[in-house]
């Protein structure tokens, strides 16, 4: 039994490559929506995987134990009230120390504050740079690593040294193949002296370059810009765990620094990379489930074709048919022919969508990061068989129950 099955599998599939030969223009156009279908759902999980490996990687910088004390909170939909955050008190660098004495269960906090400006090193020069002013801890609280050189020192924040730690874009951009380690850039016309380089990072959400920064002591930045506008305050914890419980000491340790009374609102935001996941989350349900409709429509409309050009092969071979079970061909032979030739139609379909998709992914790298592994081919090949079998078996156990002499009768 096992042997005759085997045999029909193989004399089904080389009878469905011989017929889609014999009408190669008509397979191609009942396998255009499968193709479309096969890939949308290729691209869909390809840009699923990126999106999830990029995100992924970006919390990672943005630091997954870290609370965000700040005068603004994030915003991610809903009502923004913005007039009332404008006037809060802004942050204060003295907050560090007290938030290290009032929440001992830290593992680092920092106060940070940005500006863009450019950087300059002999004749060239470097725009729109990311220069942050930060206190000794931000490197742990940010998850930095210097990779050649060292950190501030305490010293170096105390007496506002003019030095400075560049991220490798920066260090790319104006030192080509020189060490920049020594060197002295111009900041506003200042001359700082390179003592470190940061380890590449890589963007942010695949857009901001994290690499293209140069970080000097807060001192030092508050003597380039003022501080007035206030500055952000980074609070890390060990683990997941300690996050959670630390998060509610941060809150009340900066209601104590704030002096705010029982029944009066926070005047400051709390905010953390769960916030991101959260938004992120809801985007990728949405996108996904508008993937999955389209992908869906298309390989309906395609197994829709599959299901009507096999109905049309079915009477076109009646004869055949009437023939073969005039010779001892069993009903489930018959079912298992045109089946064959169904899933064969779809498969074909797949192949080619699985090979456009390798070019879409190619093409989608230029713009951000896509992958595409074996488990969506696989998929892909999955979903092609599936749609066969389910839009094949209606023509196929038709022409399984005809009746040999009906059928061989027919003109």
């Amino acid at each position: 039994m096992f042997n005759r099955l085997l045999i029909s599998i193989t004399e089904g599939t080389k009878i469905a490559f011989s017929a889609i030969w014999a009408n190669k223009t008509r397979a191609m156009l009942t396998t255009t929506c499968i193709v479309i279908g096969i890939v949308s759902v290729t691209a869909m999980n390809t840009i699923s995987d990126g999106i999830d490996r990029t995100f992924e990687e970006s919390m990672d910088m943005l630091g997954r134990n870290v609370v965000y004390v700040e005068k603004w909170p994030w915003g991610f939909g809903g009502e923004y009230r913005w007039w009332e955050y404008r006037n809060r008190r802004e942050m204060e660098v003295g907050y560090v120390d007290r938030l290290a004495q009032l929440v001992p269960g830290s593992s680092a906090v920092s106060a940070s504050a940005q500006r863009r400006t450019s950087i300059r090193y002999r004749d060239r020069q470097a725009d729109a740079v990311g220069l942050q002013g930060v206190t000794e801890g931000y490197f742990d609280t940010a998850g930095m690593n210097i990779d050649e050189g060292r950190a501030f020192s305490p010293v170096d924040i105390q007496r506002a040294a003019r030095v400075a730690i560049l991220g490798r874009s920066v260090s790319d951009l104006l030192f080509l193949n020189e060490d920049p380690l020594g060197k002295q850039v111009q900041i506003r016309g200042q001359r700082y002296t390179v003592i470190g380089l940061i380890e590449r990072r890589g963007n942010f959400l695949g857009m901001e370059d994290f690499d293209n920064t140069i970080v000097i002591p807060i001192t030092s930045f508050g003597a380039l810009f003022s501080l007035r506008g206030g500055v952000q305050i980074a609070v890390q914890f060990a683990t997941d765990e300690e996050l959670y419980e630390g998060e509610y000491e941060v809150i009340g340790a900066m209601r104590q620094i704030r002096q705010l009374d029982p029944m009066d609102d926070n005047d400051f935001a709390i905010n953390k990379a769960a916030l991101f996941e959260q938004e992120f989350q809801g985007m990728k349900a949405a996108i996904y489930g508008i993937g999955i409709f389209l992908t869906g429509l298309a390989l309906f409309v395609g197994g829709i074709g599959v299901m009507n050009i096999m109905f049309v092969s079915v009477k076109e071979r009646t004869r055949e048919i009437g023939i073969r079970k005039a010779v001892g061909a069993k009903s489930w032979e018959i079912l298992l022919q045109f089946l064959m030739e169904a899933i064969v139609l779809c498969l074909v379909g797949g192949v080619i969508g699985v090979l456009l998709s390798m070019g879409v992914t190619q093409l989608l790298n230029q713009f951000f990061v896509a992958y595409m592994d074996w488990t969506t081919v696989l998929n892909a090949i999955l979903i092609c068989a599936f749609v066969g079998i389910l839009f094949g078996y209606l023509p196929s156990s038709k022409a399984a129950k005809s009746d040999p002499i009906e059928s061989l009768r027919y003109e």
